[in-house]
């Protein structure tokens, strides 16, 4: 296993929507393998292949899935856990339902951190790291993760989610902090 670069704004990859993943081989399961050592170093709670340079439609994120259900519970302490750890391969969002709102953060915009309306509850189609069909509906906090992550399948961040002048300012800032 590896840890890989992230890339980060204004880099061109994160605008490109990824492309499925034609056949799940052993090239994409230590893809997987990497991507979760690089999401748990950042540290991070998901992770999106585009955000690693690959832009194929594979995510990783440190959120429980419990006979095909995601939802917080109270035993939940160590949010991130690395016992936590979800794979996708093509997500596809089925269903949707309700909103909620929810600042959130990304390790491809550092230093930026914005309310954003996501569904409350969502259904997820995709294959595991084997390649056999799974579900998964997710709600809550762990629904706005898996709904970040796959933003960055479609090519979308956070950044594209602020004002132009926010942008500007934003990557302005940025600039001036690398020196």
């Amino acid at each position: 296993m590896a840890i890989l670069p992230i890339h980060e704004v204004p880099d061109p990859i994160l605008k490109q929507v990824a492309e499925p993943v034609s056949q799940v081989d052993d090239r994409v399961r230590k893809l997987l393998d990497d991507m979760a050592e690089t999401m748990f170093a950042a540290p991070g709670i998901g992770l999106a292949a585009p955000q690693v340079g690959v832009s194929e439609r594979i995510l990783v994120a440190a959120v429980p899935v419990r006979d095909g259900v995601s939802e917080e519970l109270e035993e939940d302490e160590e949010m991130g856990s690395e016992s936590f750890l979800t794979e996708l391969i093509n997500p596809v969002i089925v269903e949707r339902e309700g909103l909620i709102l929810f600042d959130e953060g990304c390790l491809s915009v550092p230093e930026l951190t914005i309310e954003v309306e996501r569904s409350e509850r969502i259904v997820i189609e995709a294959l595991d790291r084997n390649g056999a069909p799974m579900r998964v509906e997710a709600s809550g906090f762990y629904a706005v993760v898996f709904q970040h992550e796959m933003d960055h399948l479609d090519g979308v961040t956070l950044y594209d989610r602020i004002s132009k002048l926010k942008r500007t300012l934003y990557l302005k800032k940025r600039k001036k902090r690398r020196g």
